[in-house]
């Protein structure tokens, strides 16, 4: 439990984490079923999530130029809409990305089944896909299974949306916390999926997030914009950024708590609560991982660009494989450092692992080794870089080691 103020809001609020996942907050139903995408029998591959009524929506979407027909889709429809959506539905087992026309119509069948059965215009619904990408839906599965889902919309059923969004990840990834403010309580749930491919510059693979507050759809963009940068968008396990990677959110407005700019920070802080430890397991639950690694940088005149310097440590193949190996590599990271494209004093940075200090003033501390080597034997790594520049502005990076585990499960993906 925390509770508290920050710095822009005086509004006192606690925040409690509490069970239900992405159906935690009122308002929202969900259904998920296996409908034959994936070949194991009986693993989930399909999820719808509704509200009783049409409710502020909003989304961020890959920036990858090869967006599969599901993220064109759901632009569409809230660019249409202006923020607005009843339904989410996901399948998993196959991206529906590179695709073509046929794409796009499977993914607009999915919307239009979704639509039919909640009584709602199309444009209403918004779709997610994720899996092998250029292979085609088996729509003769699909739509059945779109049907069965949309009729059978429970309360208190997000985990197993959480299980039906997943392909590689190791466990499913599901979190909520309930908003104490002087206005009334609200509720903020979520899940997430990924475990390859993940270098968002957006958000994460699949993201679905949820409050029971009343917030305008443009308002809930700035939110989820605001919460997805230092979480979903801080994120990175192999530097690949996906076709198909999308984050929605929805607002119910049940709890009738209203969103202006004085509760906005809980608000906020309600997103950043669910989507840090969703990111974060993301990253837990990656390829091949053993390790989780957070990589902080400071002292950059920016924050972007301390983003810039920790992302490059945290993407470089030799850092990850040297922290698999419990191998105390400072030159690596320095060297990562030095190319990142943003100012760096060689002579006046620092490195710090598990808060060893192993490089200063442009020398080694080869004699701290064996204490940082023991830190990076177990599962959670730090990684401290100052570059030694006088800026103010700090950013954390979170990944996760390289191993063998990782070239095998993607050298045998589609086999």
């Amino acid at each position: 439990m925390t509770s508290g103020t920050t710095r822009t809001d005086r509004t006192p609020r606690t925040i409690r984490t509490i069970a239900g996942g992405v159906t935690a907050p009122q308002g929202f139903r969900s259904a998920a079923l296996h409908c034959g995408i994936k070949a194991k029998a009986g693993a989930l591959d399909l999820t719808v999530l509704a509200t009783d009524s049409p409710v502020s929506a909003a989304g961020i979407f890959t920036t990858n130029l090869a967006k599969a027909a599901p993220v064109l889709l759901s632009m569409r429809h809230l660019d249409r809409t202006g923020g607005v959506a009843r339904a989410i539905v996901v399948n998993s087992g196959c991206a529906n990305a590179c695709t073509g026309v046929q794409g796009m119509a499977d993914a607009g069948r999915m919307a239009t089944e979704v639509a039919d059965i909640l009584g709602c215009a199309p444009e209403q619904v918004l779709v997610a896909s994720t899996g092998v990408i250029g292979v085609t839906l088996t729509m003769d599965k699909v739509v059945p299974g779109i049907r069965t889902a949309a009729r059978s919309l429970e309360r208190d059923r997000g985990s197993d949306t959480a299980r039906a969004l997943m392909t590689t990840d190791p466990f499913p990834k599901e979190q909520a916390v309930s908003v104490e403010t002087a206005r009334g309580t609200f509720r903020v749930g979520g899940t997430a999926k990924g475990s390859g491919m993940i270098e968002p510059n957006m958000a994460t693979m699949i993201g679905l997030l949820t409050t029971d507050a009343q917030v305008a759809p443009a308002l809930l963009r700035r939110v989820l914009e605001e919460s997805a940068r230092d979480t979903f968008n801080a994120i990175t396990v192999d530097g690949e950024c996906s076709t198909n990677d999308t984050l929605f959110a929805m607002a119910s407005g049940a709890s009738g708590v209203a969103i202006d700019d004085e509760t906005y920070p809980a608000l906020l802080e309600g997103f950043l609560a669910v989507s840090r430890p969703l990111a974060v397991d993301i990253v837990r639950g990656g390829e091949g991982a053993t390790k989780v690694i957070a990589v902080n940088v400071r002292d950059a005149r920016t924050r972007d660009e301390a983003r810039q310097v920790a992302r490059t440590i945290a993407n470089s193949p030799l850092v990850k494989t040297a922290v698999h190996g419990a191998d105390p590599n400072w030159g690596r990271i320095v060297a990562a450092a030095g190319r990142s494209g943003v100012r760096f004093d060689v002579d006046r940075a620092t490195v710090r692992v598990g808060g060893v200090l192993l490089f200063e003033h442009g020398l080694p501390h080869d004699h701290a080794a064996p204490q940082a080597a023991e830190h990076m034997k177990g599962k959670e790594i730090t990684i401290d870089v100052s570059l030694g520049t006088g800026g103010a502005a700090a950013a954390t990076i979170w990944t996760c080691d390289l191993s063998a585990e990782y070239v095998r499960i993607n050298g045998e993906y589609r086999t």
